[in-house]
């Protein structure tokens, strides 16, 4: 018989794999540069936080920014910093979620710190896997866990991002009164059919999860699933989750403004532009997509609104964040040269 020449097939590589490829060794002699490397990443970080507060506020003046925070009154202010810290708490969720799907056995506190750090810098500067992986490729490997179950767990992550904001924002644009819906620029007709296919989608995602327990193969990569159980999780956390990061601006718009479901649908658009736009944390095509997307609304208020979204959301988690991280750092430099 004949022997081939052909080249035997090679095997799917998994996509968390080609994730860890990406993110930083915490073994090795590369290893060695690589961590010497991070632990300037907290300057850089706090430097970037000092950008970004620059690139969000230079064009305002102090009496601008003072006549918009009072304009949204004490109870809104409260109640927007009280859904941004909620929002990272359920990320912190489904973090620990993640990483037991993974494998790894993070106490609850770690998990939550871990994805605190991870998403508030991620969320501002970019570039969301990778950031976020390398932040927590440095926090979990004194734990133990492996840039594998890193990548994994910040993939897991990010899924449950997506099926939550598909979720929600179909549901939105199902329920919403088409009255609300003409205050947007979605055609009604076009608002229903989208809402079915983000809700259908969402739904089936789960249900893949619950039918099918082979990895999914395509263009060379595989993708191993979660469980029914964890699936749910993902969708459930994501859909309260992203709901309560829309009503960040939501609640600070004026009162009977625009009804929340149909704000939901013009939120998740505008979501979806700032992300594949690749600039860090969306700015500025996020809400000029939303603003175009809600044309009945005031333009200074939706601007109020798009401020204090940006101050409870993005820019003081980052600074606390880059604080904490910087702070850690230290700690562990003060731990080494005692020992």
């Amino acid at each position: 018989m004949l022997k081939s020449d052909d080249p035997a097939p090679r095997e799917p590589e998994p996509v968390e794999v080609s994730l860890e490829h990406a993110l930083p060794a915490t073994h090795g002699r590369l290893a060695l540069v690589v961590k010497r490397a991070l632990s300037i990443l907290p300057l850089a970080l706090l430097a970037a936080a000092g950008w970004v507060l620059w690139r969000e506020f230079h064009h305002l003046s102090l009496d601008e920014v003072l006549r918009a925070m009072s304009a949204w009154g004490p109870g809104a202010i409260a109640a927007s910093l009280a859904l941004s810290i909620a929002s990272f708490i359920l990320m912190g969720v489904i973090e620990w979620v993640g990483l037991r799907w993974t494998g790894a056995r993070l106490p609850w506190g770690p998990a939550l710190a871990g994805s605190f750090l991870a998403n508030a810098i991620a969320h501002s500067i970019g570039a969301n896997l990778l950031v976020s992986g390398a932040i927590r490729a440095r926090l979990y490997d004194r734990f133990g866990v492996r840039l594998s179950q890193v990548a994994a767990t910040t993939l897991f992550a990010g899924m449950s991002f997506a099926v939550g904001l598909a979720a929600l924002s179909g549901a939105g644009l199902l329920l919403a009164k088409s009255t609300d819906l003409a205050a947007t620029a979605i055609p009604v007709i076009v608002a229903r059919a989208l809402g079915v296919v983000l809700v259908v989608g969402a739904v089936g995602y789960v249900a893949l999860c619950a039918m099918r327990r082979r990895p999914i193969v395509a263009f060379g990569h595989s993708l191993s699933l979660p469980s029914a159980g964890d699936a749910l999780a993902q969708l459930v956390v994501g859909v309260v989750d992203n709901g309560i990061a829309a009503a960040i601006i939501w609640i600070l718009l004026p009162p009977a403004t625009i009804g929340y479901p149909s704000f939901i649908g013009a939120y998740a658009v505008a979501c979806v532009a700032g992300l594949a736009s690749s600039v860090p944390g969306g700015a500025g095509i996020f809400e000029s997509a939303l603003a175009t997307l809600l044309p009945a609304l005031d333009a200074a208020s939706l601007a109020a609104a798009f401020l204090g979204y940006r101050l409870a959301y993005y820019l003081l988690p980052l600074v606390i964040a880059a604080l904490a991280l910087a702070g850690d750092t230290l700690r562990q430099a003060n731990g080494a040269e005692t020992n």
